[in-house]
């Protein structure tokens, strides 16, 4: 497997926090990552394309090639916000062993930058619509875990697929600390609802001043690049064939 790395600009930032926004189920990392990208200006600073990403290429824009990437960008925090490293991609590696390298290349990057927080988000599957998605996490540590349950985030039993999952846990053991957050989701739309309680827990633990309203226009785009790559154009019955194919959907 062969993973390189493109870098565009060397910011410098301040114990910057890594949040991962790839896609999965209900797509709310996807949308959130977007939304925080969209609404702080942030800066792309580098690009990764690996031999594990999807194999086609999509023409948009009047033929424009648009290819599997995983980018990441750069935020200054103003005042008392953090600074940030957002990974944002339309695409997760489609095997396991791609997966362990993309990974190991995302924290190679964020060491390099004095990064030791990351923020993994994702959507946690239901059968059921639900008004209100619950919130729940998995830590790499104590402090982490009471700060979140005061919060009133649950704690999450089982397993985490991806690199929601898998980015924390290899972090741990190269002396990262964070947490995973998912929200309650059916799955098989661009999730507005979810991603929003995402932002607001995101938003209140980083101190970042985000406009929520603009949202749904957020959630539009993310519809419109996922249409492109024909990832939700299928009924629902397909898209749940789909699903089942694809661990890396969460």
């Amino acid at each position: 497997m062969v993973c390189l790395v493109s870098m565009k600009e060397k910011p410098k930032l301040k114990d910057p926090v890594l949040i991962e926004g790839l896609p999965g189920i209900g797509f709310v990392a996807n949308i959130a990552a977007l939304h925080l990208i969209r609404e702080l200006k942030a800066n792309l600073f580098a690009e990764i394309r690996c031999s594990s990403f999807q194999d086609f290429a999509v023409t948009v824009d009047e033929g424009q090639v648009r290819y599997p990437i995983n980018d990441l960008y750069y935020y200054k925090g103003i005042n008392d916000e953090r600074d940030l490293i957002i990974l944002y991609g339309n695409t997760q590696a489609l095997t396991s062993s791609g997966q362990y390298e993309l990974c190991g290349q995302i924290l190679d990057i964020a060491k390099k930058f004095d990064c030791r927080t990351l923020i993994t988000l994702g959507g946690f599957k239901v059968e059921r619509e639900v008004d209100k998605p619950k919130l729940y996490y998995a830590a790499t540590d104590k402090e982490t875990v009471s700060e979140l349950s005061k919060m009133g985030v649950e704690m999450i039993k089982g397993q985490i697929f991806g690199v929601a999952g898998l980015l924390l846990g290899l972090g741990k053991l190269r002396g990262f600390q964070g947490f995973c957050l998912l929200a309650e989701t059916m799955g098989l739309y661009p999730d507005h609802i979810a991603t929003q309680e995402v932002m607001k827990l995101i938003s209140t633990k980083l101190n970042l001043k985000l406009d929520l309203k603009s949202l749904k226009r957020t959630v539009e785009v993310t519809r419109t690049l996922l249409e492109n790559f024909g990832l939700i154009e299928q009924p629902s019955r397909e898209r749940r064939k789909e699903e089942s194919q694809f661990r890396w959907f969460i």
